[in-house]
């Protein structure tokens, strides 16, 4: 089997490359021989492939593999053995997807590979991290718990995204009926009174005029403002796929307040709950940082992960690295040191997740609750600003007909 890894020489320098090898012990122990530590391995899949063509037309829930393991767990703790337990199940589901995926599984298991050695083929459905604990449950005999174990955390992590998408859900919706209500106004309402009053010969208030003229120039270059804003979009989409865009939309995404703050304790939240799955199954912190770091969606917090591990492998710990960057909030460095000095690593670092996430659940409640009045007033204060500026010359023509008849 192909495989991609990075590795880190005696003298710090870093390597990349593919290798071919039957295991990853035997990888390690390749790299090992050749002087090299190895920091990130993960089954090599090609651009384009047959796997990839159909997770796309078929794609896996997260919640059918959570489903997954919790299922498998429960036929493996009441005595079936793994392969009748993954045929059980394997007829019960009903993605495509996953379904041929357990077949495959379920043969590779046959043919005398361990299960985590068997999804690990199918790194687009069985995450690195999941597959990486579930072998350390085969090697101690806790496979069942571990599967527990890697399904609670898919739902705190399944949980988490929710709150930030609730919280994103109702702006976005706003902001596109306030588009679509101000553009109908000022395209269509707005010209058909500045018509009529055109017509009557009136004088019209500043604040008319300006709407007017405001109107004007979107109806005669609505075509090249949509095509530049279509533009815009496009190359910022384009260059936030670059490494150097990602990077610093993930940074901006920090610095945004209030949902920034959100996004940072959610992001801490999730790297301590994985280092403590990971150490407490029993994997050494110089391979459990590169299966944190390469589960990271933010790139600024896996740059910082990055640099922690280049640091701990020199012999510094983890929080004393982590003291040196800001985004490592000091009661999380505290926690880590403490945990580190009594043994209880994995103790403190799950306390340390549960409490922000906690905080971040309070802050993304306290965060939609202020949305929608805010948003909110800025649609009534855009509509009720075009309303006024039409009433307002009515009231103005009225008053100079007065005037004239009197």
């Amino acid at each position: 089997m192909l495989y991609q890894y990075v590795a880190c020489g005696e003298s710090g320098d870093i390597v990349k490359g593919k290798i071919s090898a039957t295991s990853e012990d035997a990888i390690t122990q390749m790299l090992g021989y050749a002087g090299y530590r190895l920091i990130n391995l993960r089954p090599y899949v090609p651009f384009l492939s047959l796997g990839k063509l159909t997770a796309q037309l078929f794609p896996v829930k997260e919640n059918d593999i959570i489903m997954l393991y919790r299922q498998l767990a429960l036929l493996l703790e009441s005595g079936i053995n793994i392969v009748t337990s993954l045929e059980l199940l394997q007829e019960q589901i009903t993605n495509h997807t996953l379904k041929k995926v357990v077949h495959d599984v379920i043969n590779d298991i046959r043919n005398g590979d361990q299960l985590s050695t068997a999804m690990s083929r199918h790194p687009n459905i069985f995450s690195t991290m999941s597959c990486r604990t579930l072998s350390i449950g085969e090697q101690t005999g806790g496979l069942e718990t571990m599967l527990k174990q890697v399904a609670d955390y898919m739902e705190k992590e399944i949980a988490t995204r929710k709150g930030i998408k609730g919280a994103l859900m109702y702006p976005m919706i706003a902001a596109v009926v306030t588009v679509v209500v101000v553009g109908i106004l000022m395209l269509f309402v707005l010209p058909a009174f500045a018509d009529l009053y055109g017509s009557l010969g009136a004088e019209l208030p500043a604040l008319t005029r300006i709407m007017i003229a405001i109107s004007g120039l979107l109806r005669a270059y609505v075509l090249h403002i949509f095509l530049i804003i279509f533009i815009v979009i496009g190359l910022g989409l384009i260059y936030f796929r670059t490494s150097d865009g990602k990077y610093k939309f993930d940074t901006l995404i920090l610095r945004i307040p209030l949902l920034g703050r959100v996004k940072h304790l959610n992001e801490i939240a999730r790297f301590c709950r994985s280092i403590s799955l990971l150490y407490t199954a029993g994997l050494p912190l110089t391979e459990i940082m590169p299966l944190v770091i390469q589960g990271c969606n933010n790139r600024v917090m896996a740059q910082a992960l990055y640099n922690v591990q280049i640091d701990m492998l020199k012999g510094e710990g983890l929080s004393k690295p982590m003291a040196k960057n800001p985004l490592f909030l000091p009661m999380m460095v505290q926690m880590v040191k403490v945990g580190e000095e009594t043994g209880t690593l994995d103790a403190s670092l799950l306390a340390v997740a549960q409490n922000y996430e906690t905080e971040a659940q309070d802050k993304t409640k306290s965060l939609i609750a202020m949305i929608q009045p805010i948003m909110t007033v800025i649609i009534a204060g855009i509509v009720g600003l075009i309303a006024i500026s039409m009433v307002s010359a009515m009231y103005s023509m009225y008053g100079q007909d007065i005037l004239t008849s009197g």
